[in-house]
């Protein structure tokens, strides 16, 4: 009896119900993308690095994980003491920019023969290795991105590249350029972003970060193996408060919509509750049908919401490959969660007032 007049309801005004699915879906997808967005972009971001193949990474000072926003603080020589330290194999300097034309690119200038020492080398899909100052490096997935091949000119930083080579990704950034090249274009010269170290062998490492400690106090030295381990929403400062921002706002949208929608529900039918009561409907039936319906827009909602949420995923990851957009278990439970939650404390005062009715005025009410 209970179901046929939840569903009864919740069909009456079929717009009204539509907008409040609409709510809730929306506020589901936007929790799963917004994770999603930026998990996929942090987590993708570090299993580029840790693909570098290094043992060691030092940045300057007060540098964070953040690698599109470390300056060229470090002068070259210190490259030169570096290599003079027990157990280190080879230190290859790297000098990053942050491009925005035609995209959002992280560059790497790299000195080709010290880069190969520490990362093992390139795969090359097509062309060949840097041999020019004007030569570039695209991975596959940005030659994708982009629609760009071996032969063609790419403009970088106001500066016309010849494309010769197309490498599997997975080596940190997604462009590479010669050092020397990108120093001038930045008007860095003889300055390095980072340093990436390996050693003779991977146990060695806690040796090398103790004598680097004792050389360069105050400079940011990280094991590789642990940088994926830093690079989450949680850790990375600021983006926590942005996504916890992101959750709160698909809350407040799916709590005042199913509120304003049962509240009005309530109003309208403040008769239809009288005669409830006068049949001998209790207040806790009362209570229990009002969030029956609301139950039931939310499970709606719900399933509107994942659904939307991969439609996004797709959507983006065909206009914008280089994205990634990372979609777990954990955080559509999370997201079915909080709308669930939100859902049904919006719709807790309004059936607690229909319950509160009186029995006369309710069946007075015009």
């Amino acid at each position: 009896m209970i179901s046929k007049m939840i569903l009864s309801n919740v069909l009456h005004r079929p717009l009204r119900t539509l907008i409040s699915v609409l709510a809730v879906g929306v506020e589901v997808a936007l929790v799963i993308v917004i994770v999603g967005l930026t998990s996929g972009i942090v987590q993708e971001t570090a299993k580029r690095i840790e693909g570098v193949g290094a043992d060691i990474m030092l940045q300057p000072p007060s540098a964070t994980v953040f690698l599109a926003f470390s300056g060229a603080a470090m002068p070259m020589r210190i490259g030169a003491r570096l290599r003079e330290l027990r157990y280190v194999q080879s230190v290859a300097p790297v000098l990053l920019q942050f491009n925005s034309t035609g995209g959002l690119d992280i560059v790497y200038g790299i000195d080709p023969e010290a880069f190969r020492a520490v990362s093992g080398g390139f795969v090359f899909l097509q062309g060949h290795d840097m041999e020019s100052p004007d030569d570039l490096l695209l991975d596959d997935v940005a030659s994708r991105a982009k629609h760009i091949n071996v032969g063609d000119t790419f403009r970088l930083l106001d500066h016309d590249f010849h494309v010769v080579g197309i490498v599997e990704h997975g080596k940190g950034a997604r462009v590479f350029v010669p050092l020397d090249t990108l120093q001038d274009l930045a008007g860095a010269p003889d300055k390095a972003s980072i340093f990436f170290l390996r050693c003779t062998r991977p146990d060695h490492t806690p040796a090398v970060i103790d004598e680097m400690r004792a050389i360069l106090p105050g400079y940011e030295i990280r094991p590789l193996k642990d940088f994926l381990s830093l690079m989450t929403a949680t850790t990375l400062p600021g983006l926590s408060a942005f996504v916890n921002s992101m959750i709160a706002l698909a809350v407040a949208i799916g709590f005042l919509v199913i509120f304003l929608s049962m509240y009005t529900t309530v109003i309208e039918r403040t008769r239809d509750t009288g005669v409830l009561k006068s049949m001998g409907a209790s207040n806790a039936y009362i209570v229990r049908t009002l969030l029956g319906e609301t139950a039931a827009i939310c499970v709606t909602g719900i399933v509107l919401g994942i659904a939307m949420s991969y439609s996004i995923r797709t959507f983006f990851l065909s206009a914008f490959p280089t994205l990634s957009i990372l979609i777990t278990a954990d955080w559509i439970v999370r997201a079915t969660l909080i709308a669930a939650a939100g859902g049904l404390l919006g719709a807790s005062y309004p059936a607690w007032l229909a319950s509160r009715k009186d029995v006369i005025e309710a069946l007075a009410y015009d």
